[in-house]
């Protein structure tokens, strides 16, 4: 036996690292896990029970029901102005099947991918898979780590094909304003890129508002609009994504998706269908619960030696600076790990913007964070 050459070499990531070493140890808070820490509410678990008895339970339609596309057609015109057809809707195992399907649809060997640092780790990887070379664009704390139009007109080649943007952002929680998304977009025109925009921690806004980047005069026909069940409804388990954008990508991603998947598990959709057109009231106080934790933390935070926090803006995550400790990303998160059992992740995980910050996770009940913090502030102390 042989593996391929592509992945020989494909090394852990940093993050798979430390939830490794977190397994190992005794007593440790985990503050570096990206999952709400609420179950899937059990009226959403009932539909999904009640579609099996009522015969759903044989292979789906590859690109997906009909209602419950529609769902996320409607879902998205109530909450974020976006207007679709449920033939521009293809369903997904999970958030990420969404990216690499529409990679694989539109890369050729030789095309590049704009990824804006911070950015969520697996992106890498599946433009690698694909082909396709990076084009990475540094950021900076005091601009949101939201990049200027000078920023993206420095590293733009002829090869460049996608961007990809993430708001609100995994790993720094920050939102883009609709300002600078207005400029983004004059570039994607500009230079005729197609626009992947991730919005799954669309329903976690906790500053401002959330920007829908097809919703920009001119991006709709550019824009594949990528989201899922995973953290707004926490569905995390049940392995459902989606993506909304045009029928000639949305038909060619159905066919690939049909060679590794054949459908979407057809309960899931159902009971999907369900929550979309349910559950806002929940999204609402579930954002708010996740607003005070990330409050709490980031407030203790900028009271610990050497640290500073932005206020929380989305998601549920806070990328605090810890440059003043004299360390680097890995050597604070692996020495906190050790000394004091407090799990985080390094800023350089998601690239080289990412060095002098750490991802902390507010996804663990008060008491946990509580502790946590205590933990980190005494650690702080003795650096």
């Amino acid at each position: 036996m042989r593996i391929a050459d592509r992945f020989i070499k494909t090394p852990a990531s940093e993050m798979i690292r430390i939830f490794q070493a977190t397994e190992k140890m005794d007593g440790v808070l985990n503050l570096g896990i990206g999952e709400p820490d609420f179950d899937t509410e059990h009226d959403i678990i009932d539909a999904a029970a009640a579609a099996g008895k009522n015969g759903f339970t044989h292979y789906p339609p590859t690109q997906g029901y009909l209602d419950v596309r529609r769902a996320v057609c409607d879902y998205w015109k109530r909450r974020h102005a976006l207007e679709s057809t449920p033939d521009e809707v293809v369903l997904t195992t999970g958030g990420l099947q969404s990216s690499y399907l529409a990679m694989q649809a539109l890369l050729n060997p030789g095309d590049a991918v704009i990824l804006i640092e911070p950015y969520f780790t697996q992106y890498i990887s599946q433009v690698e898979l694909c082909g396709a070379g990076l084009l990475r664009v540094e950021t900076k704390e005091e601009n949101g780590f939201a990049p200027l139009a000078s920023d993206l007109e420095k590293i733009i080649t002829p090869s460049a094909k996608i961007l990809i943007l993430n708001s609100p952002c995994n790993p720094t929680g920050r939102v883009i304003s609709r300002e600078r998304m207005e400029e983004i977009a004059a570039i994607a025109e500009k230079y005729d890129l197609f626009v992947l925009s991730d919005e799954i921690y669309e329903s976690m806004v906790h500053k401002g508002k959330h920007v829908s980047f097809a919703t920009i005069p001119g991006m709709r026909e550019r824009t594949l609009t990528m989201s899922g069940m995973s953290k707004s409804h926490c569905m995390t388990g049940w392995r459902v994504g989606y993506s909304i954008g045009p029928v000639e990508l949305i038909k060619v991603m159905t066919v690939i998706s049909a060679t590794q998947t054949f459908g979407l598990n057809t309960m899931a959709q159902k009971a999907s269908a369900y929550a979309l057109d349910n559950h806002d009231a929940k999204l609402i106080e579930r954002r708010d619960i996740f607003a005070d934790r990330m409050n709490y933390v980031s407030g203790r935070l900028n009271k610990m030696k050497n640290i500073t926090c932005a206020e929380a803006e989305g998601a549920f995550y806070l990328f605090p600076n810890i440059k003043k400790t004299g360390l680097t990303s890995k050597d604070f998160v692996w020495k906190m790990l050790e000394e004091s059992r407090v799990a985080t992740l390094p800023g350089t995980a998601f690239g080289n913007s990412g060095e002098g910050y750490i991802r902390i996770s507010c996804t663990r009940s008060m008491d946990v964070l509580i502790q946590s913090m205590d933990k980190m502030e005494l650690f702080c102390e003795k650096l």
